[in-house]
């Protein structure tokens, strides 16, 4: 052995010899933990008085559920086991109580709002079937129901408009795989159909008039594990169940490869006779990878992770959130998703509801599933399909995770579990910074910290990201980011001018996002007016030299003082700055305001010559400003999806020109984007520039930005040492955040309570 050899086993010795002793040293020893802190002085104290804006307990579900069976005077068969012609309970939440009366509450010390539910009934086994809503209370013990109906809705509502439930499709497939019994030949030669491997998706409105029930089905492959939306088969069937009697339902129409048929004999008929043009379409098999989210690459390091070094800075009791100077109430309508209440800043309350209100997608394709449908996501249940998140994926793995409670179609209340997240997140991009090269030489800088509020929801193929997020300046942001599948349809003919290719014979249909928000600002109080500021250019001559001429910017402002005035449809002109103002100023004179700044790409809802735009008519605009009413609480209904020609709920109708000057006021605002699916959409969507969203900004509201105050700034000028901790903060993180983050074990609970197709 030569001495070179020698030496590198020697050396080869020493370094093992070093590992060992220093895995000795510290087997045992744990890296430090974060221990966590006390919120600080500045920020407010949780009260219970945000329970008046609180979701319904399970025990109150319960003891609602009860009160009904022992005082409708009728039998109510549980929703879920119920048949069109039976009375069930369809839904229960809360009734919450009027603005005046929580204004009375929260702020001039009045009796607390009784507690109220709002009960949902499908009256089917009567000789006039209707819906009906009630609301009972008090809460926890109720004594009493009061019919609202025609109240609310100003008549009774008709039977056909209810929405479909889970009882009813189950019913329906089960008649549609009875009829595929009749074209055997076809489906075998087609599809390999084995009546096992076909899925339905339903399509919506559900007919061409009022009274109409009668809903395409779209068939797919029931491909296991992956998005069985990317694989039509081609075969369509157009569903009448209209008859509350399941016998008397009855195929209409039948669709196939492009051509339409009476019904499914005589598709099976004409294939005999060698008059139909089958595609056959091959059998998806378990390991294939077109239109599935298995992972495609082995796992490697993990990647940034998001975590408080000293716990949350941010503080949660029932339903109410305290983040530094904001403060507000949260809440899941079961079909409208999450909505905020009670927003504050330094105390002052910025906005009394901001609340979803609807999502809207409007299809297009050359096969009359994808034709028809306009899916009004809220009479699915927005708030209902906000499953499980997925901790470190949907939300980041210390957020703080909620459970949320509903009671639909059933009689018993259930759980999604850890459905609603709330975290503060680092955005990577500093809130406001500057360094001064020029005279004195300092540098000034505030991390842009966040609290967010996210709910997702899963409606049908698309996942809607539902954030509200907070910031140090006083600004809001409300986002909606799509993921999910894209919706397909069966590729023959001109389809490709509704949309792409993007499998063997898959077509993407293209599709119109719309997504409707409501928020009520109180900028200073509840009377506010709406204001305008913009630019143009005012011609001058330059006082110094006459000959000349300056174009120079001159800022214009106007009052809006009708609601006819503040009404802005999608693709017209809006004023950059519009905001909400108060009589009071701030140090400097100006009215204090809060602006809207909208972030869209919205293409049109519908044509105002549709039987059905009505329904929709909110989608007009991208912003419109109305004087509040208790009885204009929402710009849609569940109920207009089934019946969108003669709409329960028309928003059109609150635009009637009223004066909007120094009056408690509403802004509608309207989001969205035109998706055209294209081959990156395969697998499905992701969220990169699928987001879209609007901002509630402080204009002249405060007298300096208020987040002067945050105690995140960073600031240290030339003569000082950036590296000491007293002087700059940012310095001491290698040693007050050098603590190993207290990780939970992951768990997910998002597949109970799921049943198969």
């Amino acid at each position: 052995m030569n001495l070179k050899t020698v030496l590198i086993l020697l050396v080869l010795a020493l370094a093992t010899i070093f590992a060992l002793v220093c895995v000795l040293l510290t087997r045992g020893v744990k890296p430090a933990s974060c221990e966590p802190q006390s919120l600080s002085s500045q920020e407010g104290k949780h009260s219970d008085q945000s329970l008046v804006f609180a979701d319904l307990t399970p025990e109150e579900m319960v003891q609602v559920v009860t009160y009904l069976q022992e005082n409708l005077g009728v039998p109510l068969v549980d929703a879920s086991q119920a048949n069109p012609s039976d009375n069930c309970i369809y839904y229960i939440d809360v009734q919450l109580p009027t603005k005046a009366e929580a204004l009375g509450f929260l702020d001039r010390g009045g009796r607390r709002p009784p507690r109220q539910a709002l009960a949902v009934v499908y009256f089917g086994n009567q000789t006039d079937p209707n819906v009906t809503e009630y609301v009972v209370s008090p809460l926890p013990k109720p004594t009493t129901h009061q019919d609202i109906t025609v109240q609310k809705y100003g008549g009774k509502l008709p039977y056909h408009r209810r929405p479909v439930t889970e009882k009813e499709y189950k019913d329906i497939d089960r008649f549609v795989y009875q009829e595929f019994s009749k074209a055997p030949g076809l489906l075998r030669e087609c599809c390999d159909y084995d009546e096992t491997n076909f899925a339905t998706l339903t399509t919506a409105p559900r007919g061409f008039q009022s009274g109409d029930r009668a809903t395409w089905f779209v068939l797919f492959q029931n491909v296991n594990g992956s998005g069985y939306y990317l694989h039509p088969v081609g075969l369509e069937v157009l569903v009448n169940h209209s008859s509350l009697d399941a016998s008397q339902w009855r195929i209409s129409k039948v669709f196939y490869n492009g051509k339409y048929y009476e019904d499914m004999e005589q598709l099976e008929t004409e294939f005999i006779q060698g008059r139909v043009k089958d595609v056959k379409v091959k059998k998806v098999q378990p390991d294939e990878e077109f239109g599935s989210m298995r992972p495609r690459a082995a796992p490697m390091a993990p990647g940034p992770l998001q975590y408080e070094p000293r716990g949350p800075r941010y503080s949660i009791q029932n339903n109410h959130v305290i983040f530094q100077s904001w403060s507000f109430a949260f809440g899941m309508d079961v079909n409208t998703g999450p909505r905020l209440f009670d927003i504050k800043f330094n105390g002052e309350r910025i906005v009394y509801e901001l609340s979803l209100q609807e999502a809207l997608a409007v299809y297009g394709s050359n096969c009359p599933g994808g034709m028809v449908t306009r899916y009004m996501d809220g009479s699915f249940g927005i708030g209902k399909f906000a499953f499980e998140l997925v901790r470190g994926v949907d939300c980041p793995y210390t957020a703080t995770y909620v459970d949320r409670h509903y009671l639909v179609e059933s009689e018993t209340p259930k759980v999604n579990k850890n459905s609603l997240c709330i975290f503060e997140q680092d955005t990577s991009v500093p809130l406001r910074r500057h360094y001064s090269n020029l005279q004195s030489l300092y540098y000034g800088g505030l991390t842009k910290y966040a609290l967010v509020l996210r709910a997702i929801s899963t409606l049908i193929n698309y996942d809607y990201v539902w954030d509200f997020i907070f910031y140090q300046n006083g600004a809001i942001e409300v986002k909606i980011h799509a993921t999910g599948y894209i919706s397909s349809s069966f590729l023959y003919g001109t389809g490709t001018e509704h949309g792409s290719q993007v499998g063997e014979h898959t077509l993407g249909t293209m599709h119109n996002h719309l997504i409707n928000y409501k928020v009520d600002l109180d900028v200073g109080g509840t009377k506010n007016s709406l204001v305008a500021h913009d630019m143009t250019f005012d011609t001058v001559q330059a006082p110094w030299s006459p000959e000349h001429q300056i174009q120079r910017p001159w800022l214009t402002k106007k009052v809006l003082d009708t609601e006819d005035k503040a009404v802005f449809p999608l693709h017209s002109k809006i004023p950059r700055y519009i905001h909400f103002t108060t009589n009071r100023e701030n140090k400097w004179g100006h009215q204090r305001g809060y602006r809207i700044q909208i972030v869209s790409f919205a293409g049109d809802h519908l044509p105002e010559a549709s039987s059905m735009e009505r329904s929709i008519s909110w989608g007009r605009y991208k912003l419109a400003v109305t004087k509040r009413k208790e009885e204009e609480p929402t710009s849609t209904s569940i109920y207009n999806q089934n019946d969108p020609w003669t709409p329960t709920v028309a928003f059109a109708d609150f635009i009637d020109n009223e004066t909007i000057v120094n009056e408690d006021l509403v802004a509608w605002i309207s989001v969205g984007f035109l998706h055209v699916p294209h081959t990156e959409d395969i697998p499905n969507t992701v969220t990169v520039g699928n987001g879209v969203g609007f901002f509630l900004r402080p204009y002249n509201y405060f007298d300096e930005d208020p987040s002067v105050h945050s105690p995140d700034g960073i600031y240290f000028r030339s003569d000082q040492d950036p590296s000491m901790c007293k002087v700059n903060p940012v310095a001491c993180l290698s040693k007050t955040a050098s603590c190993s983050p207290a990780l939970p074990a992951f768990t997910y609970n998002g597949f109970r309570n799921q049943t198969g197709p």
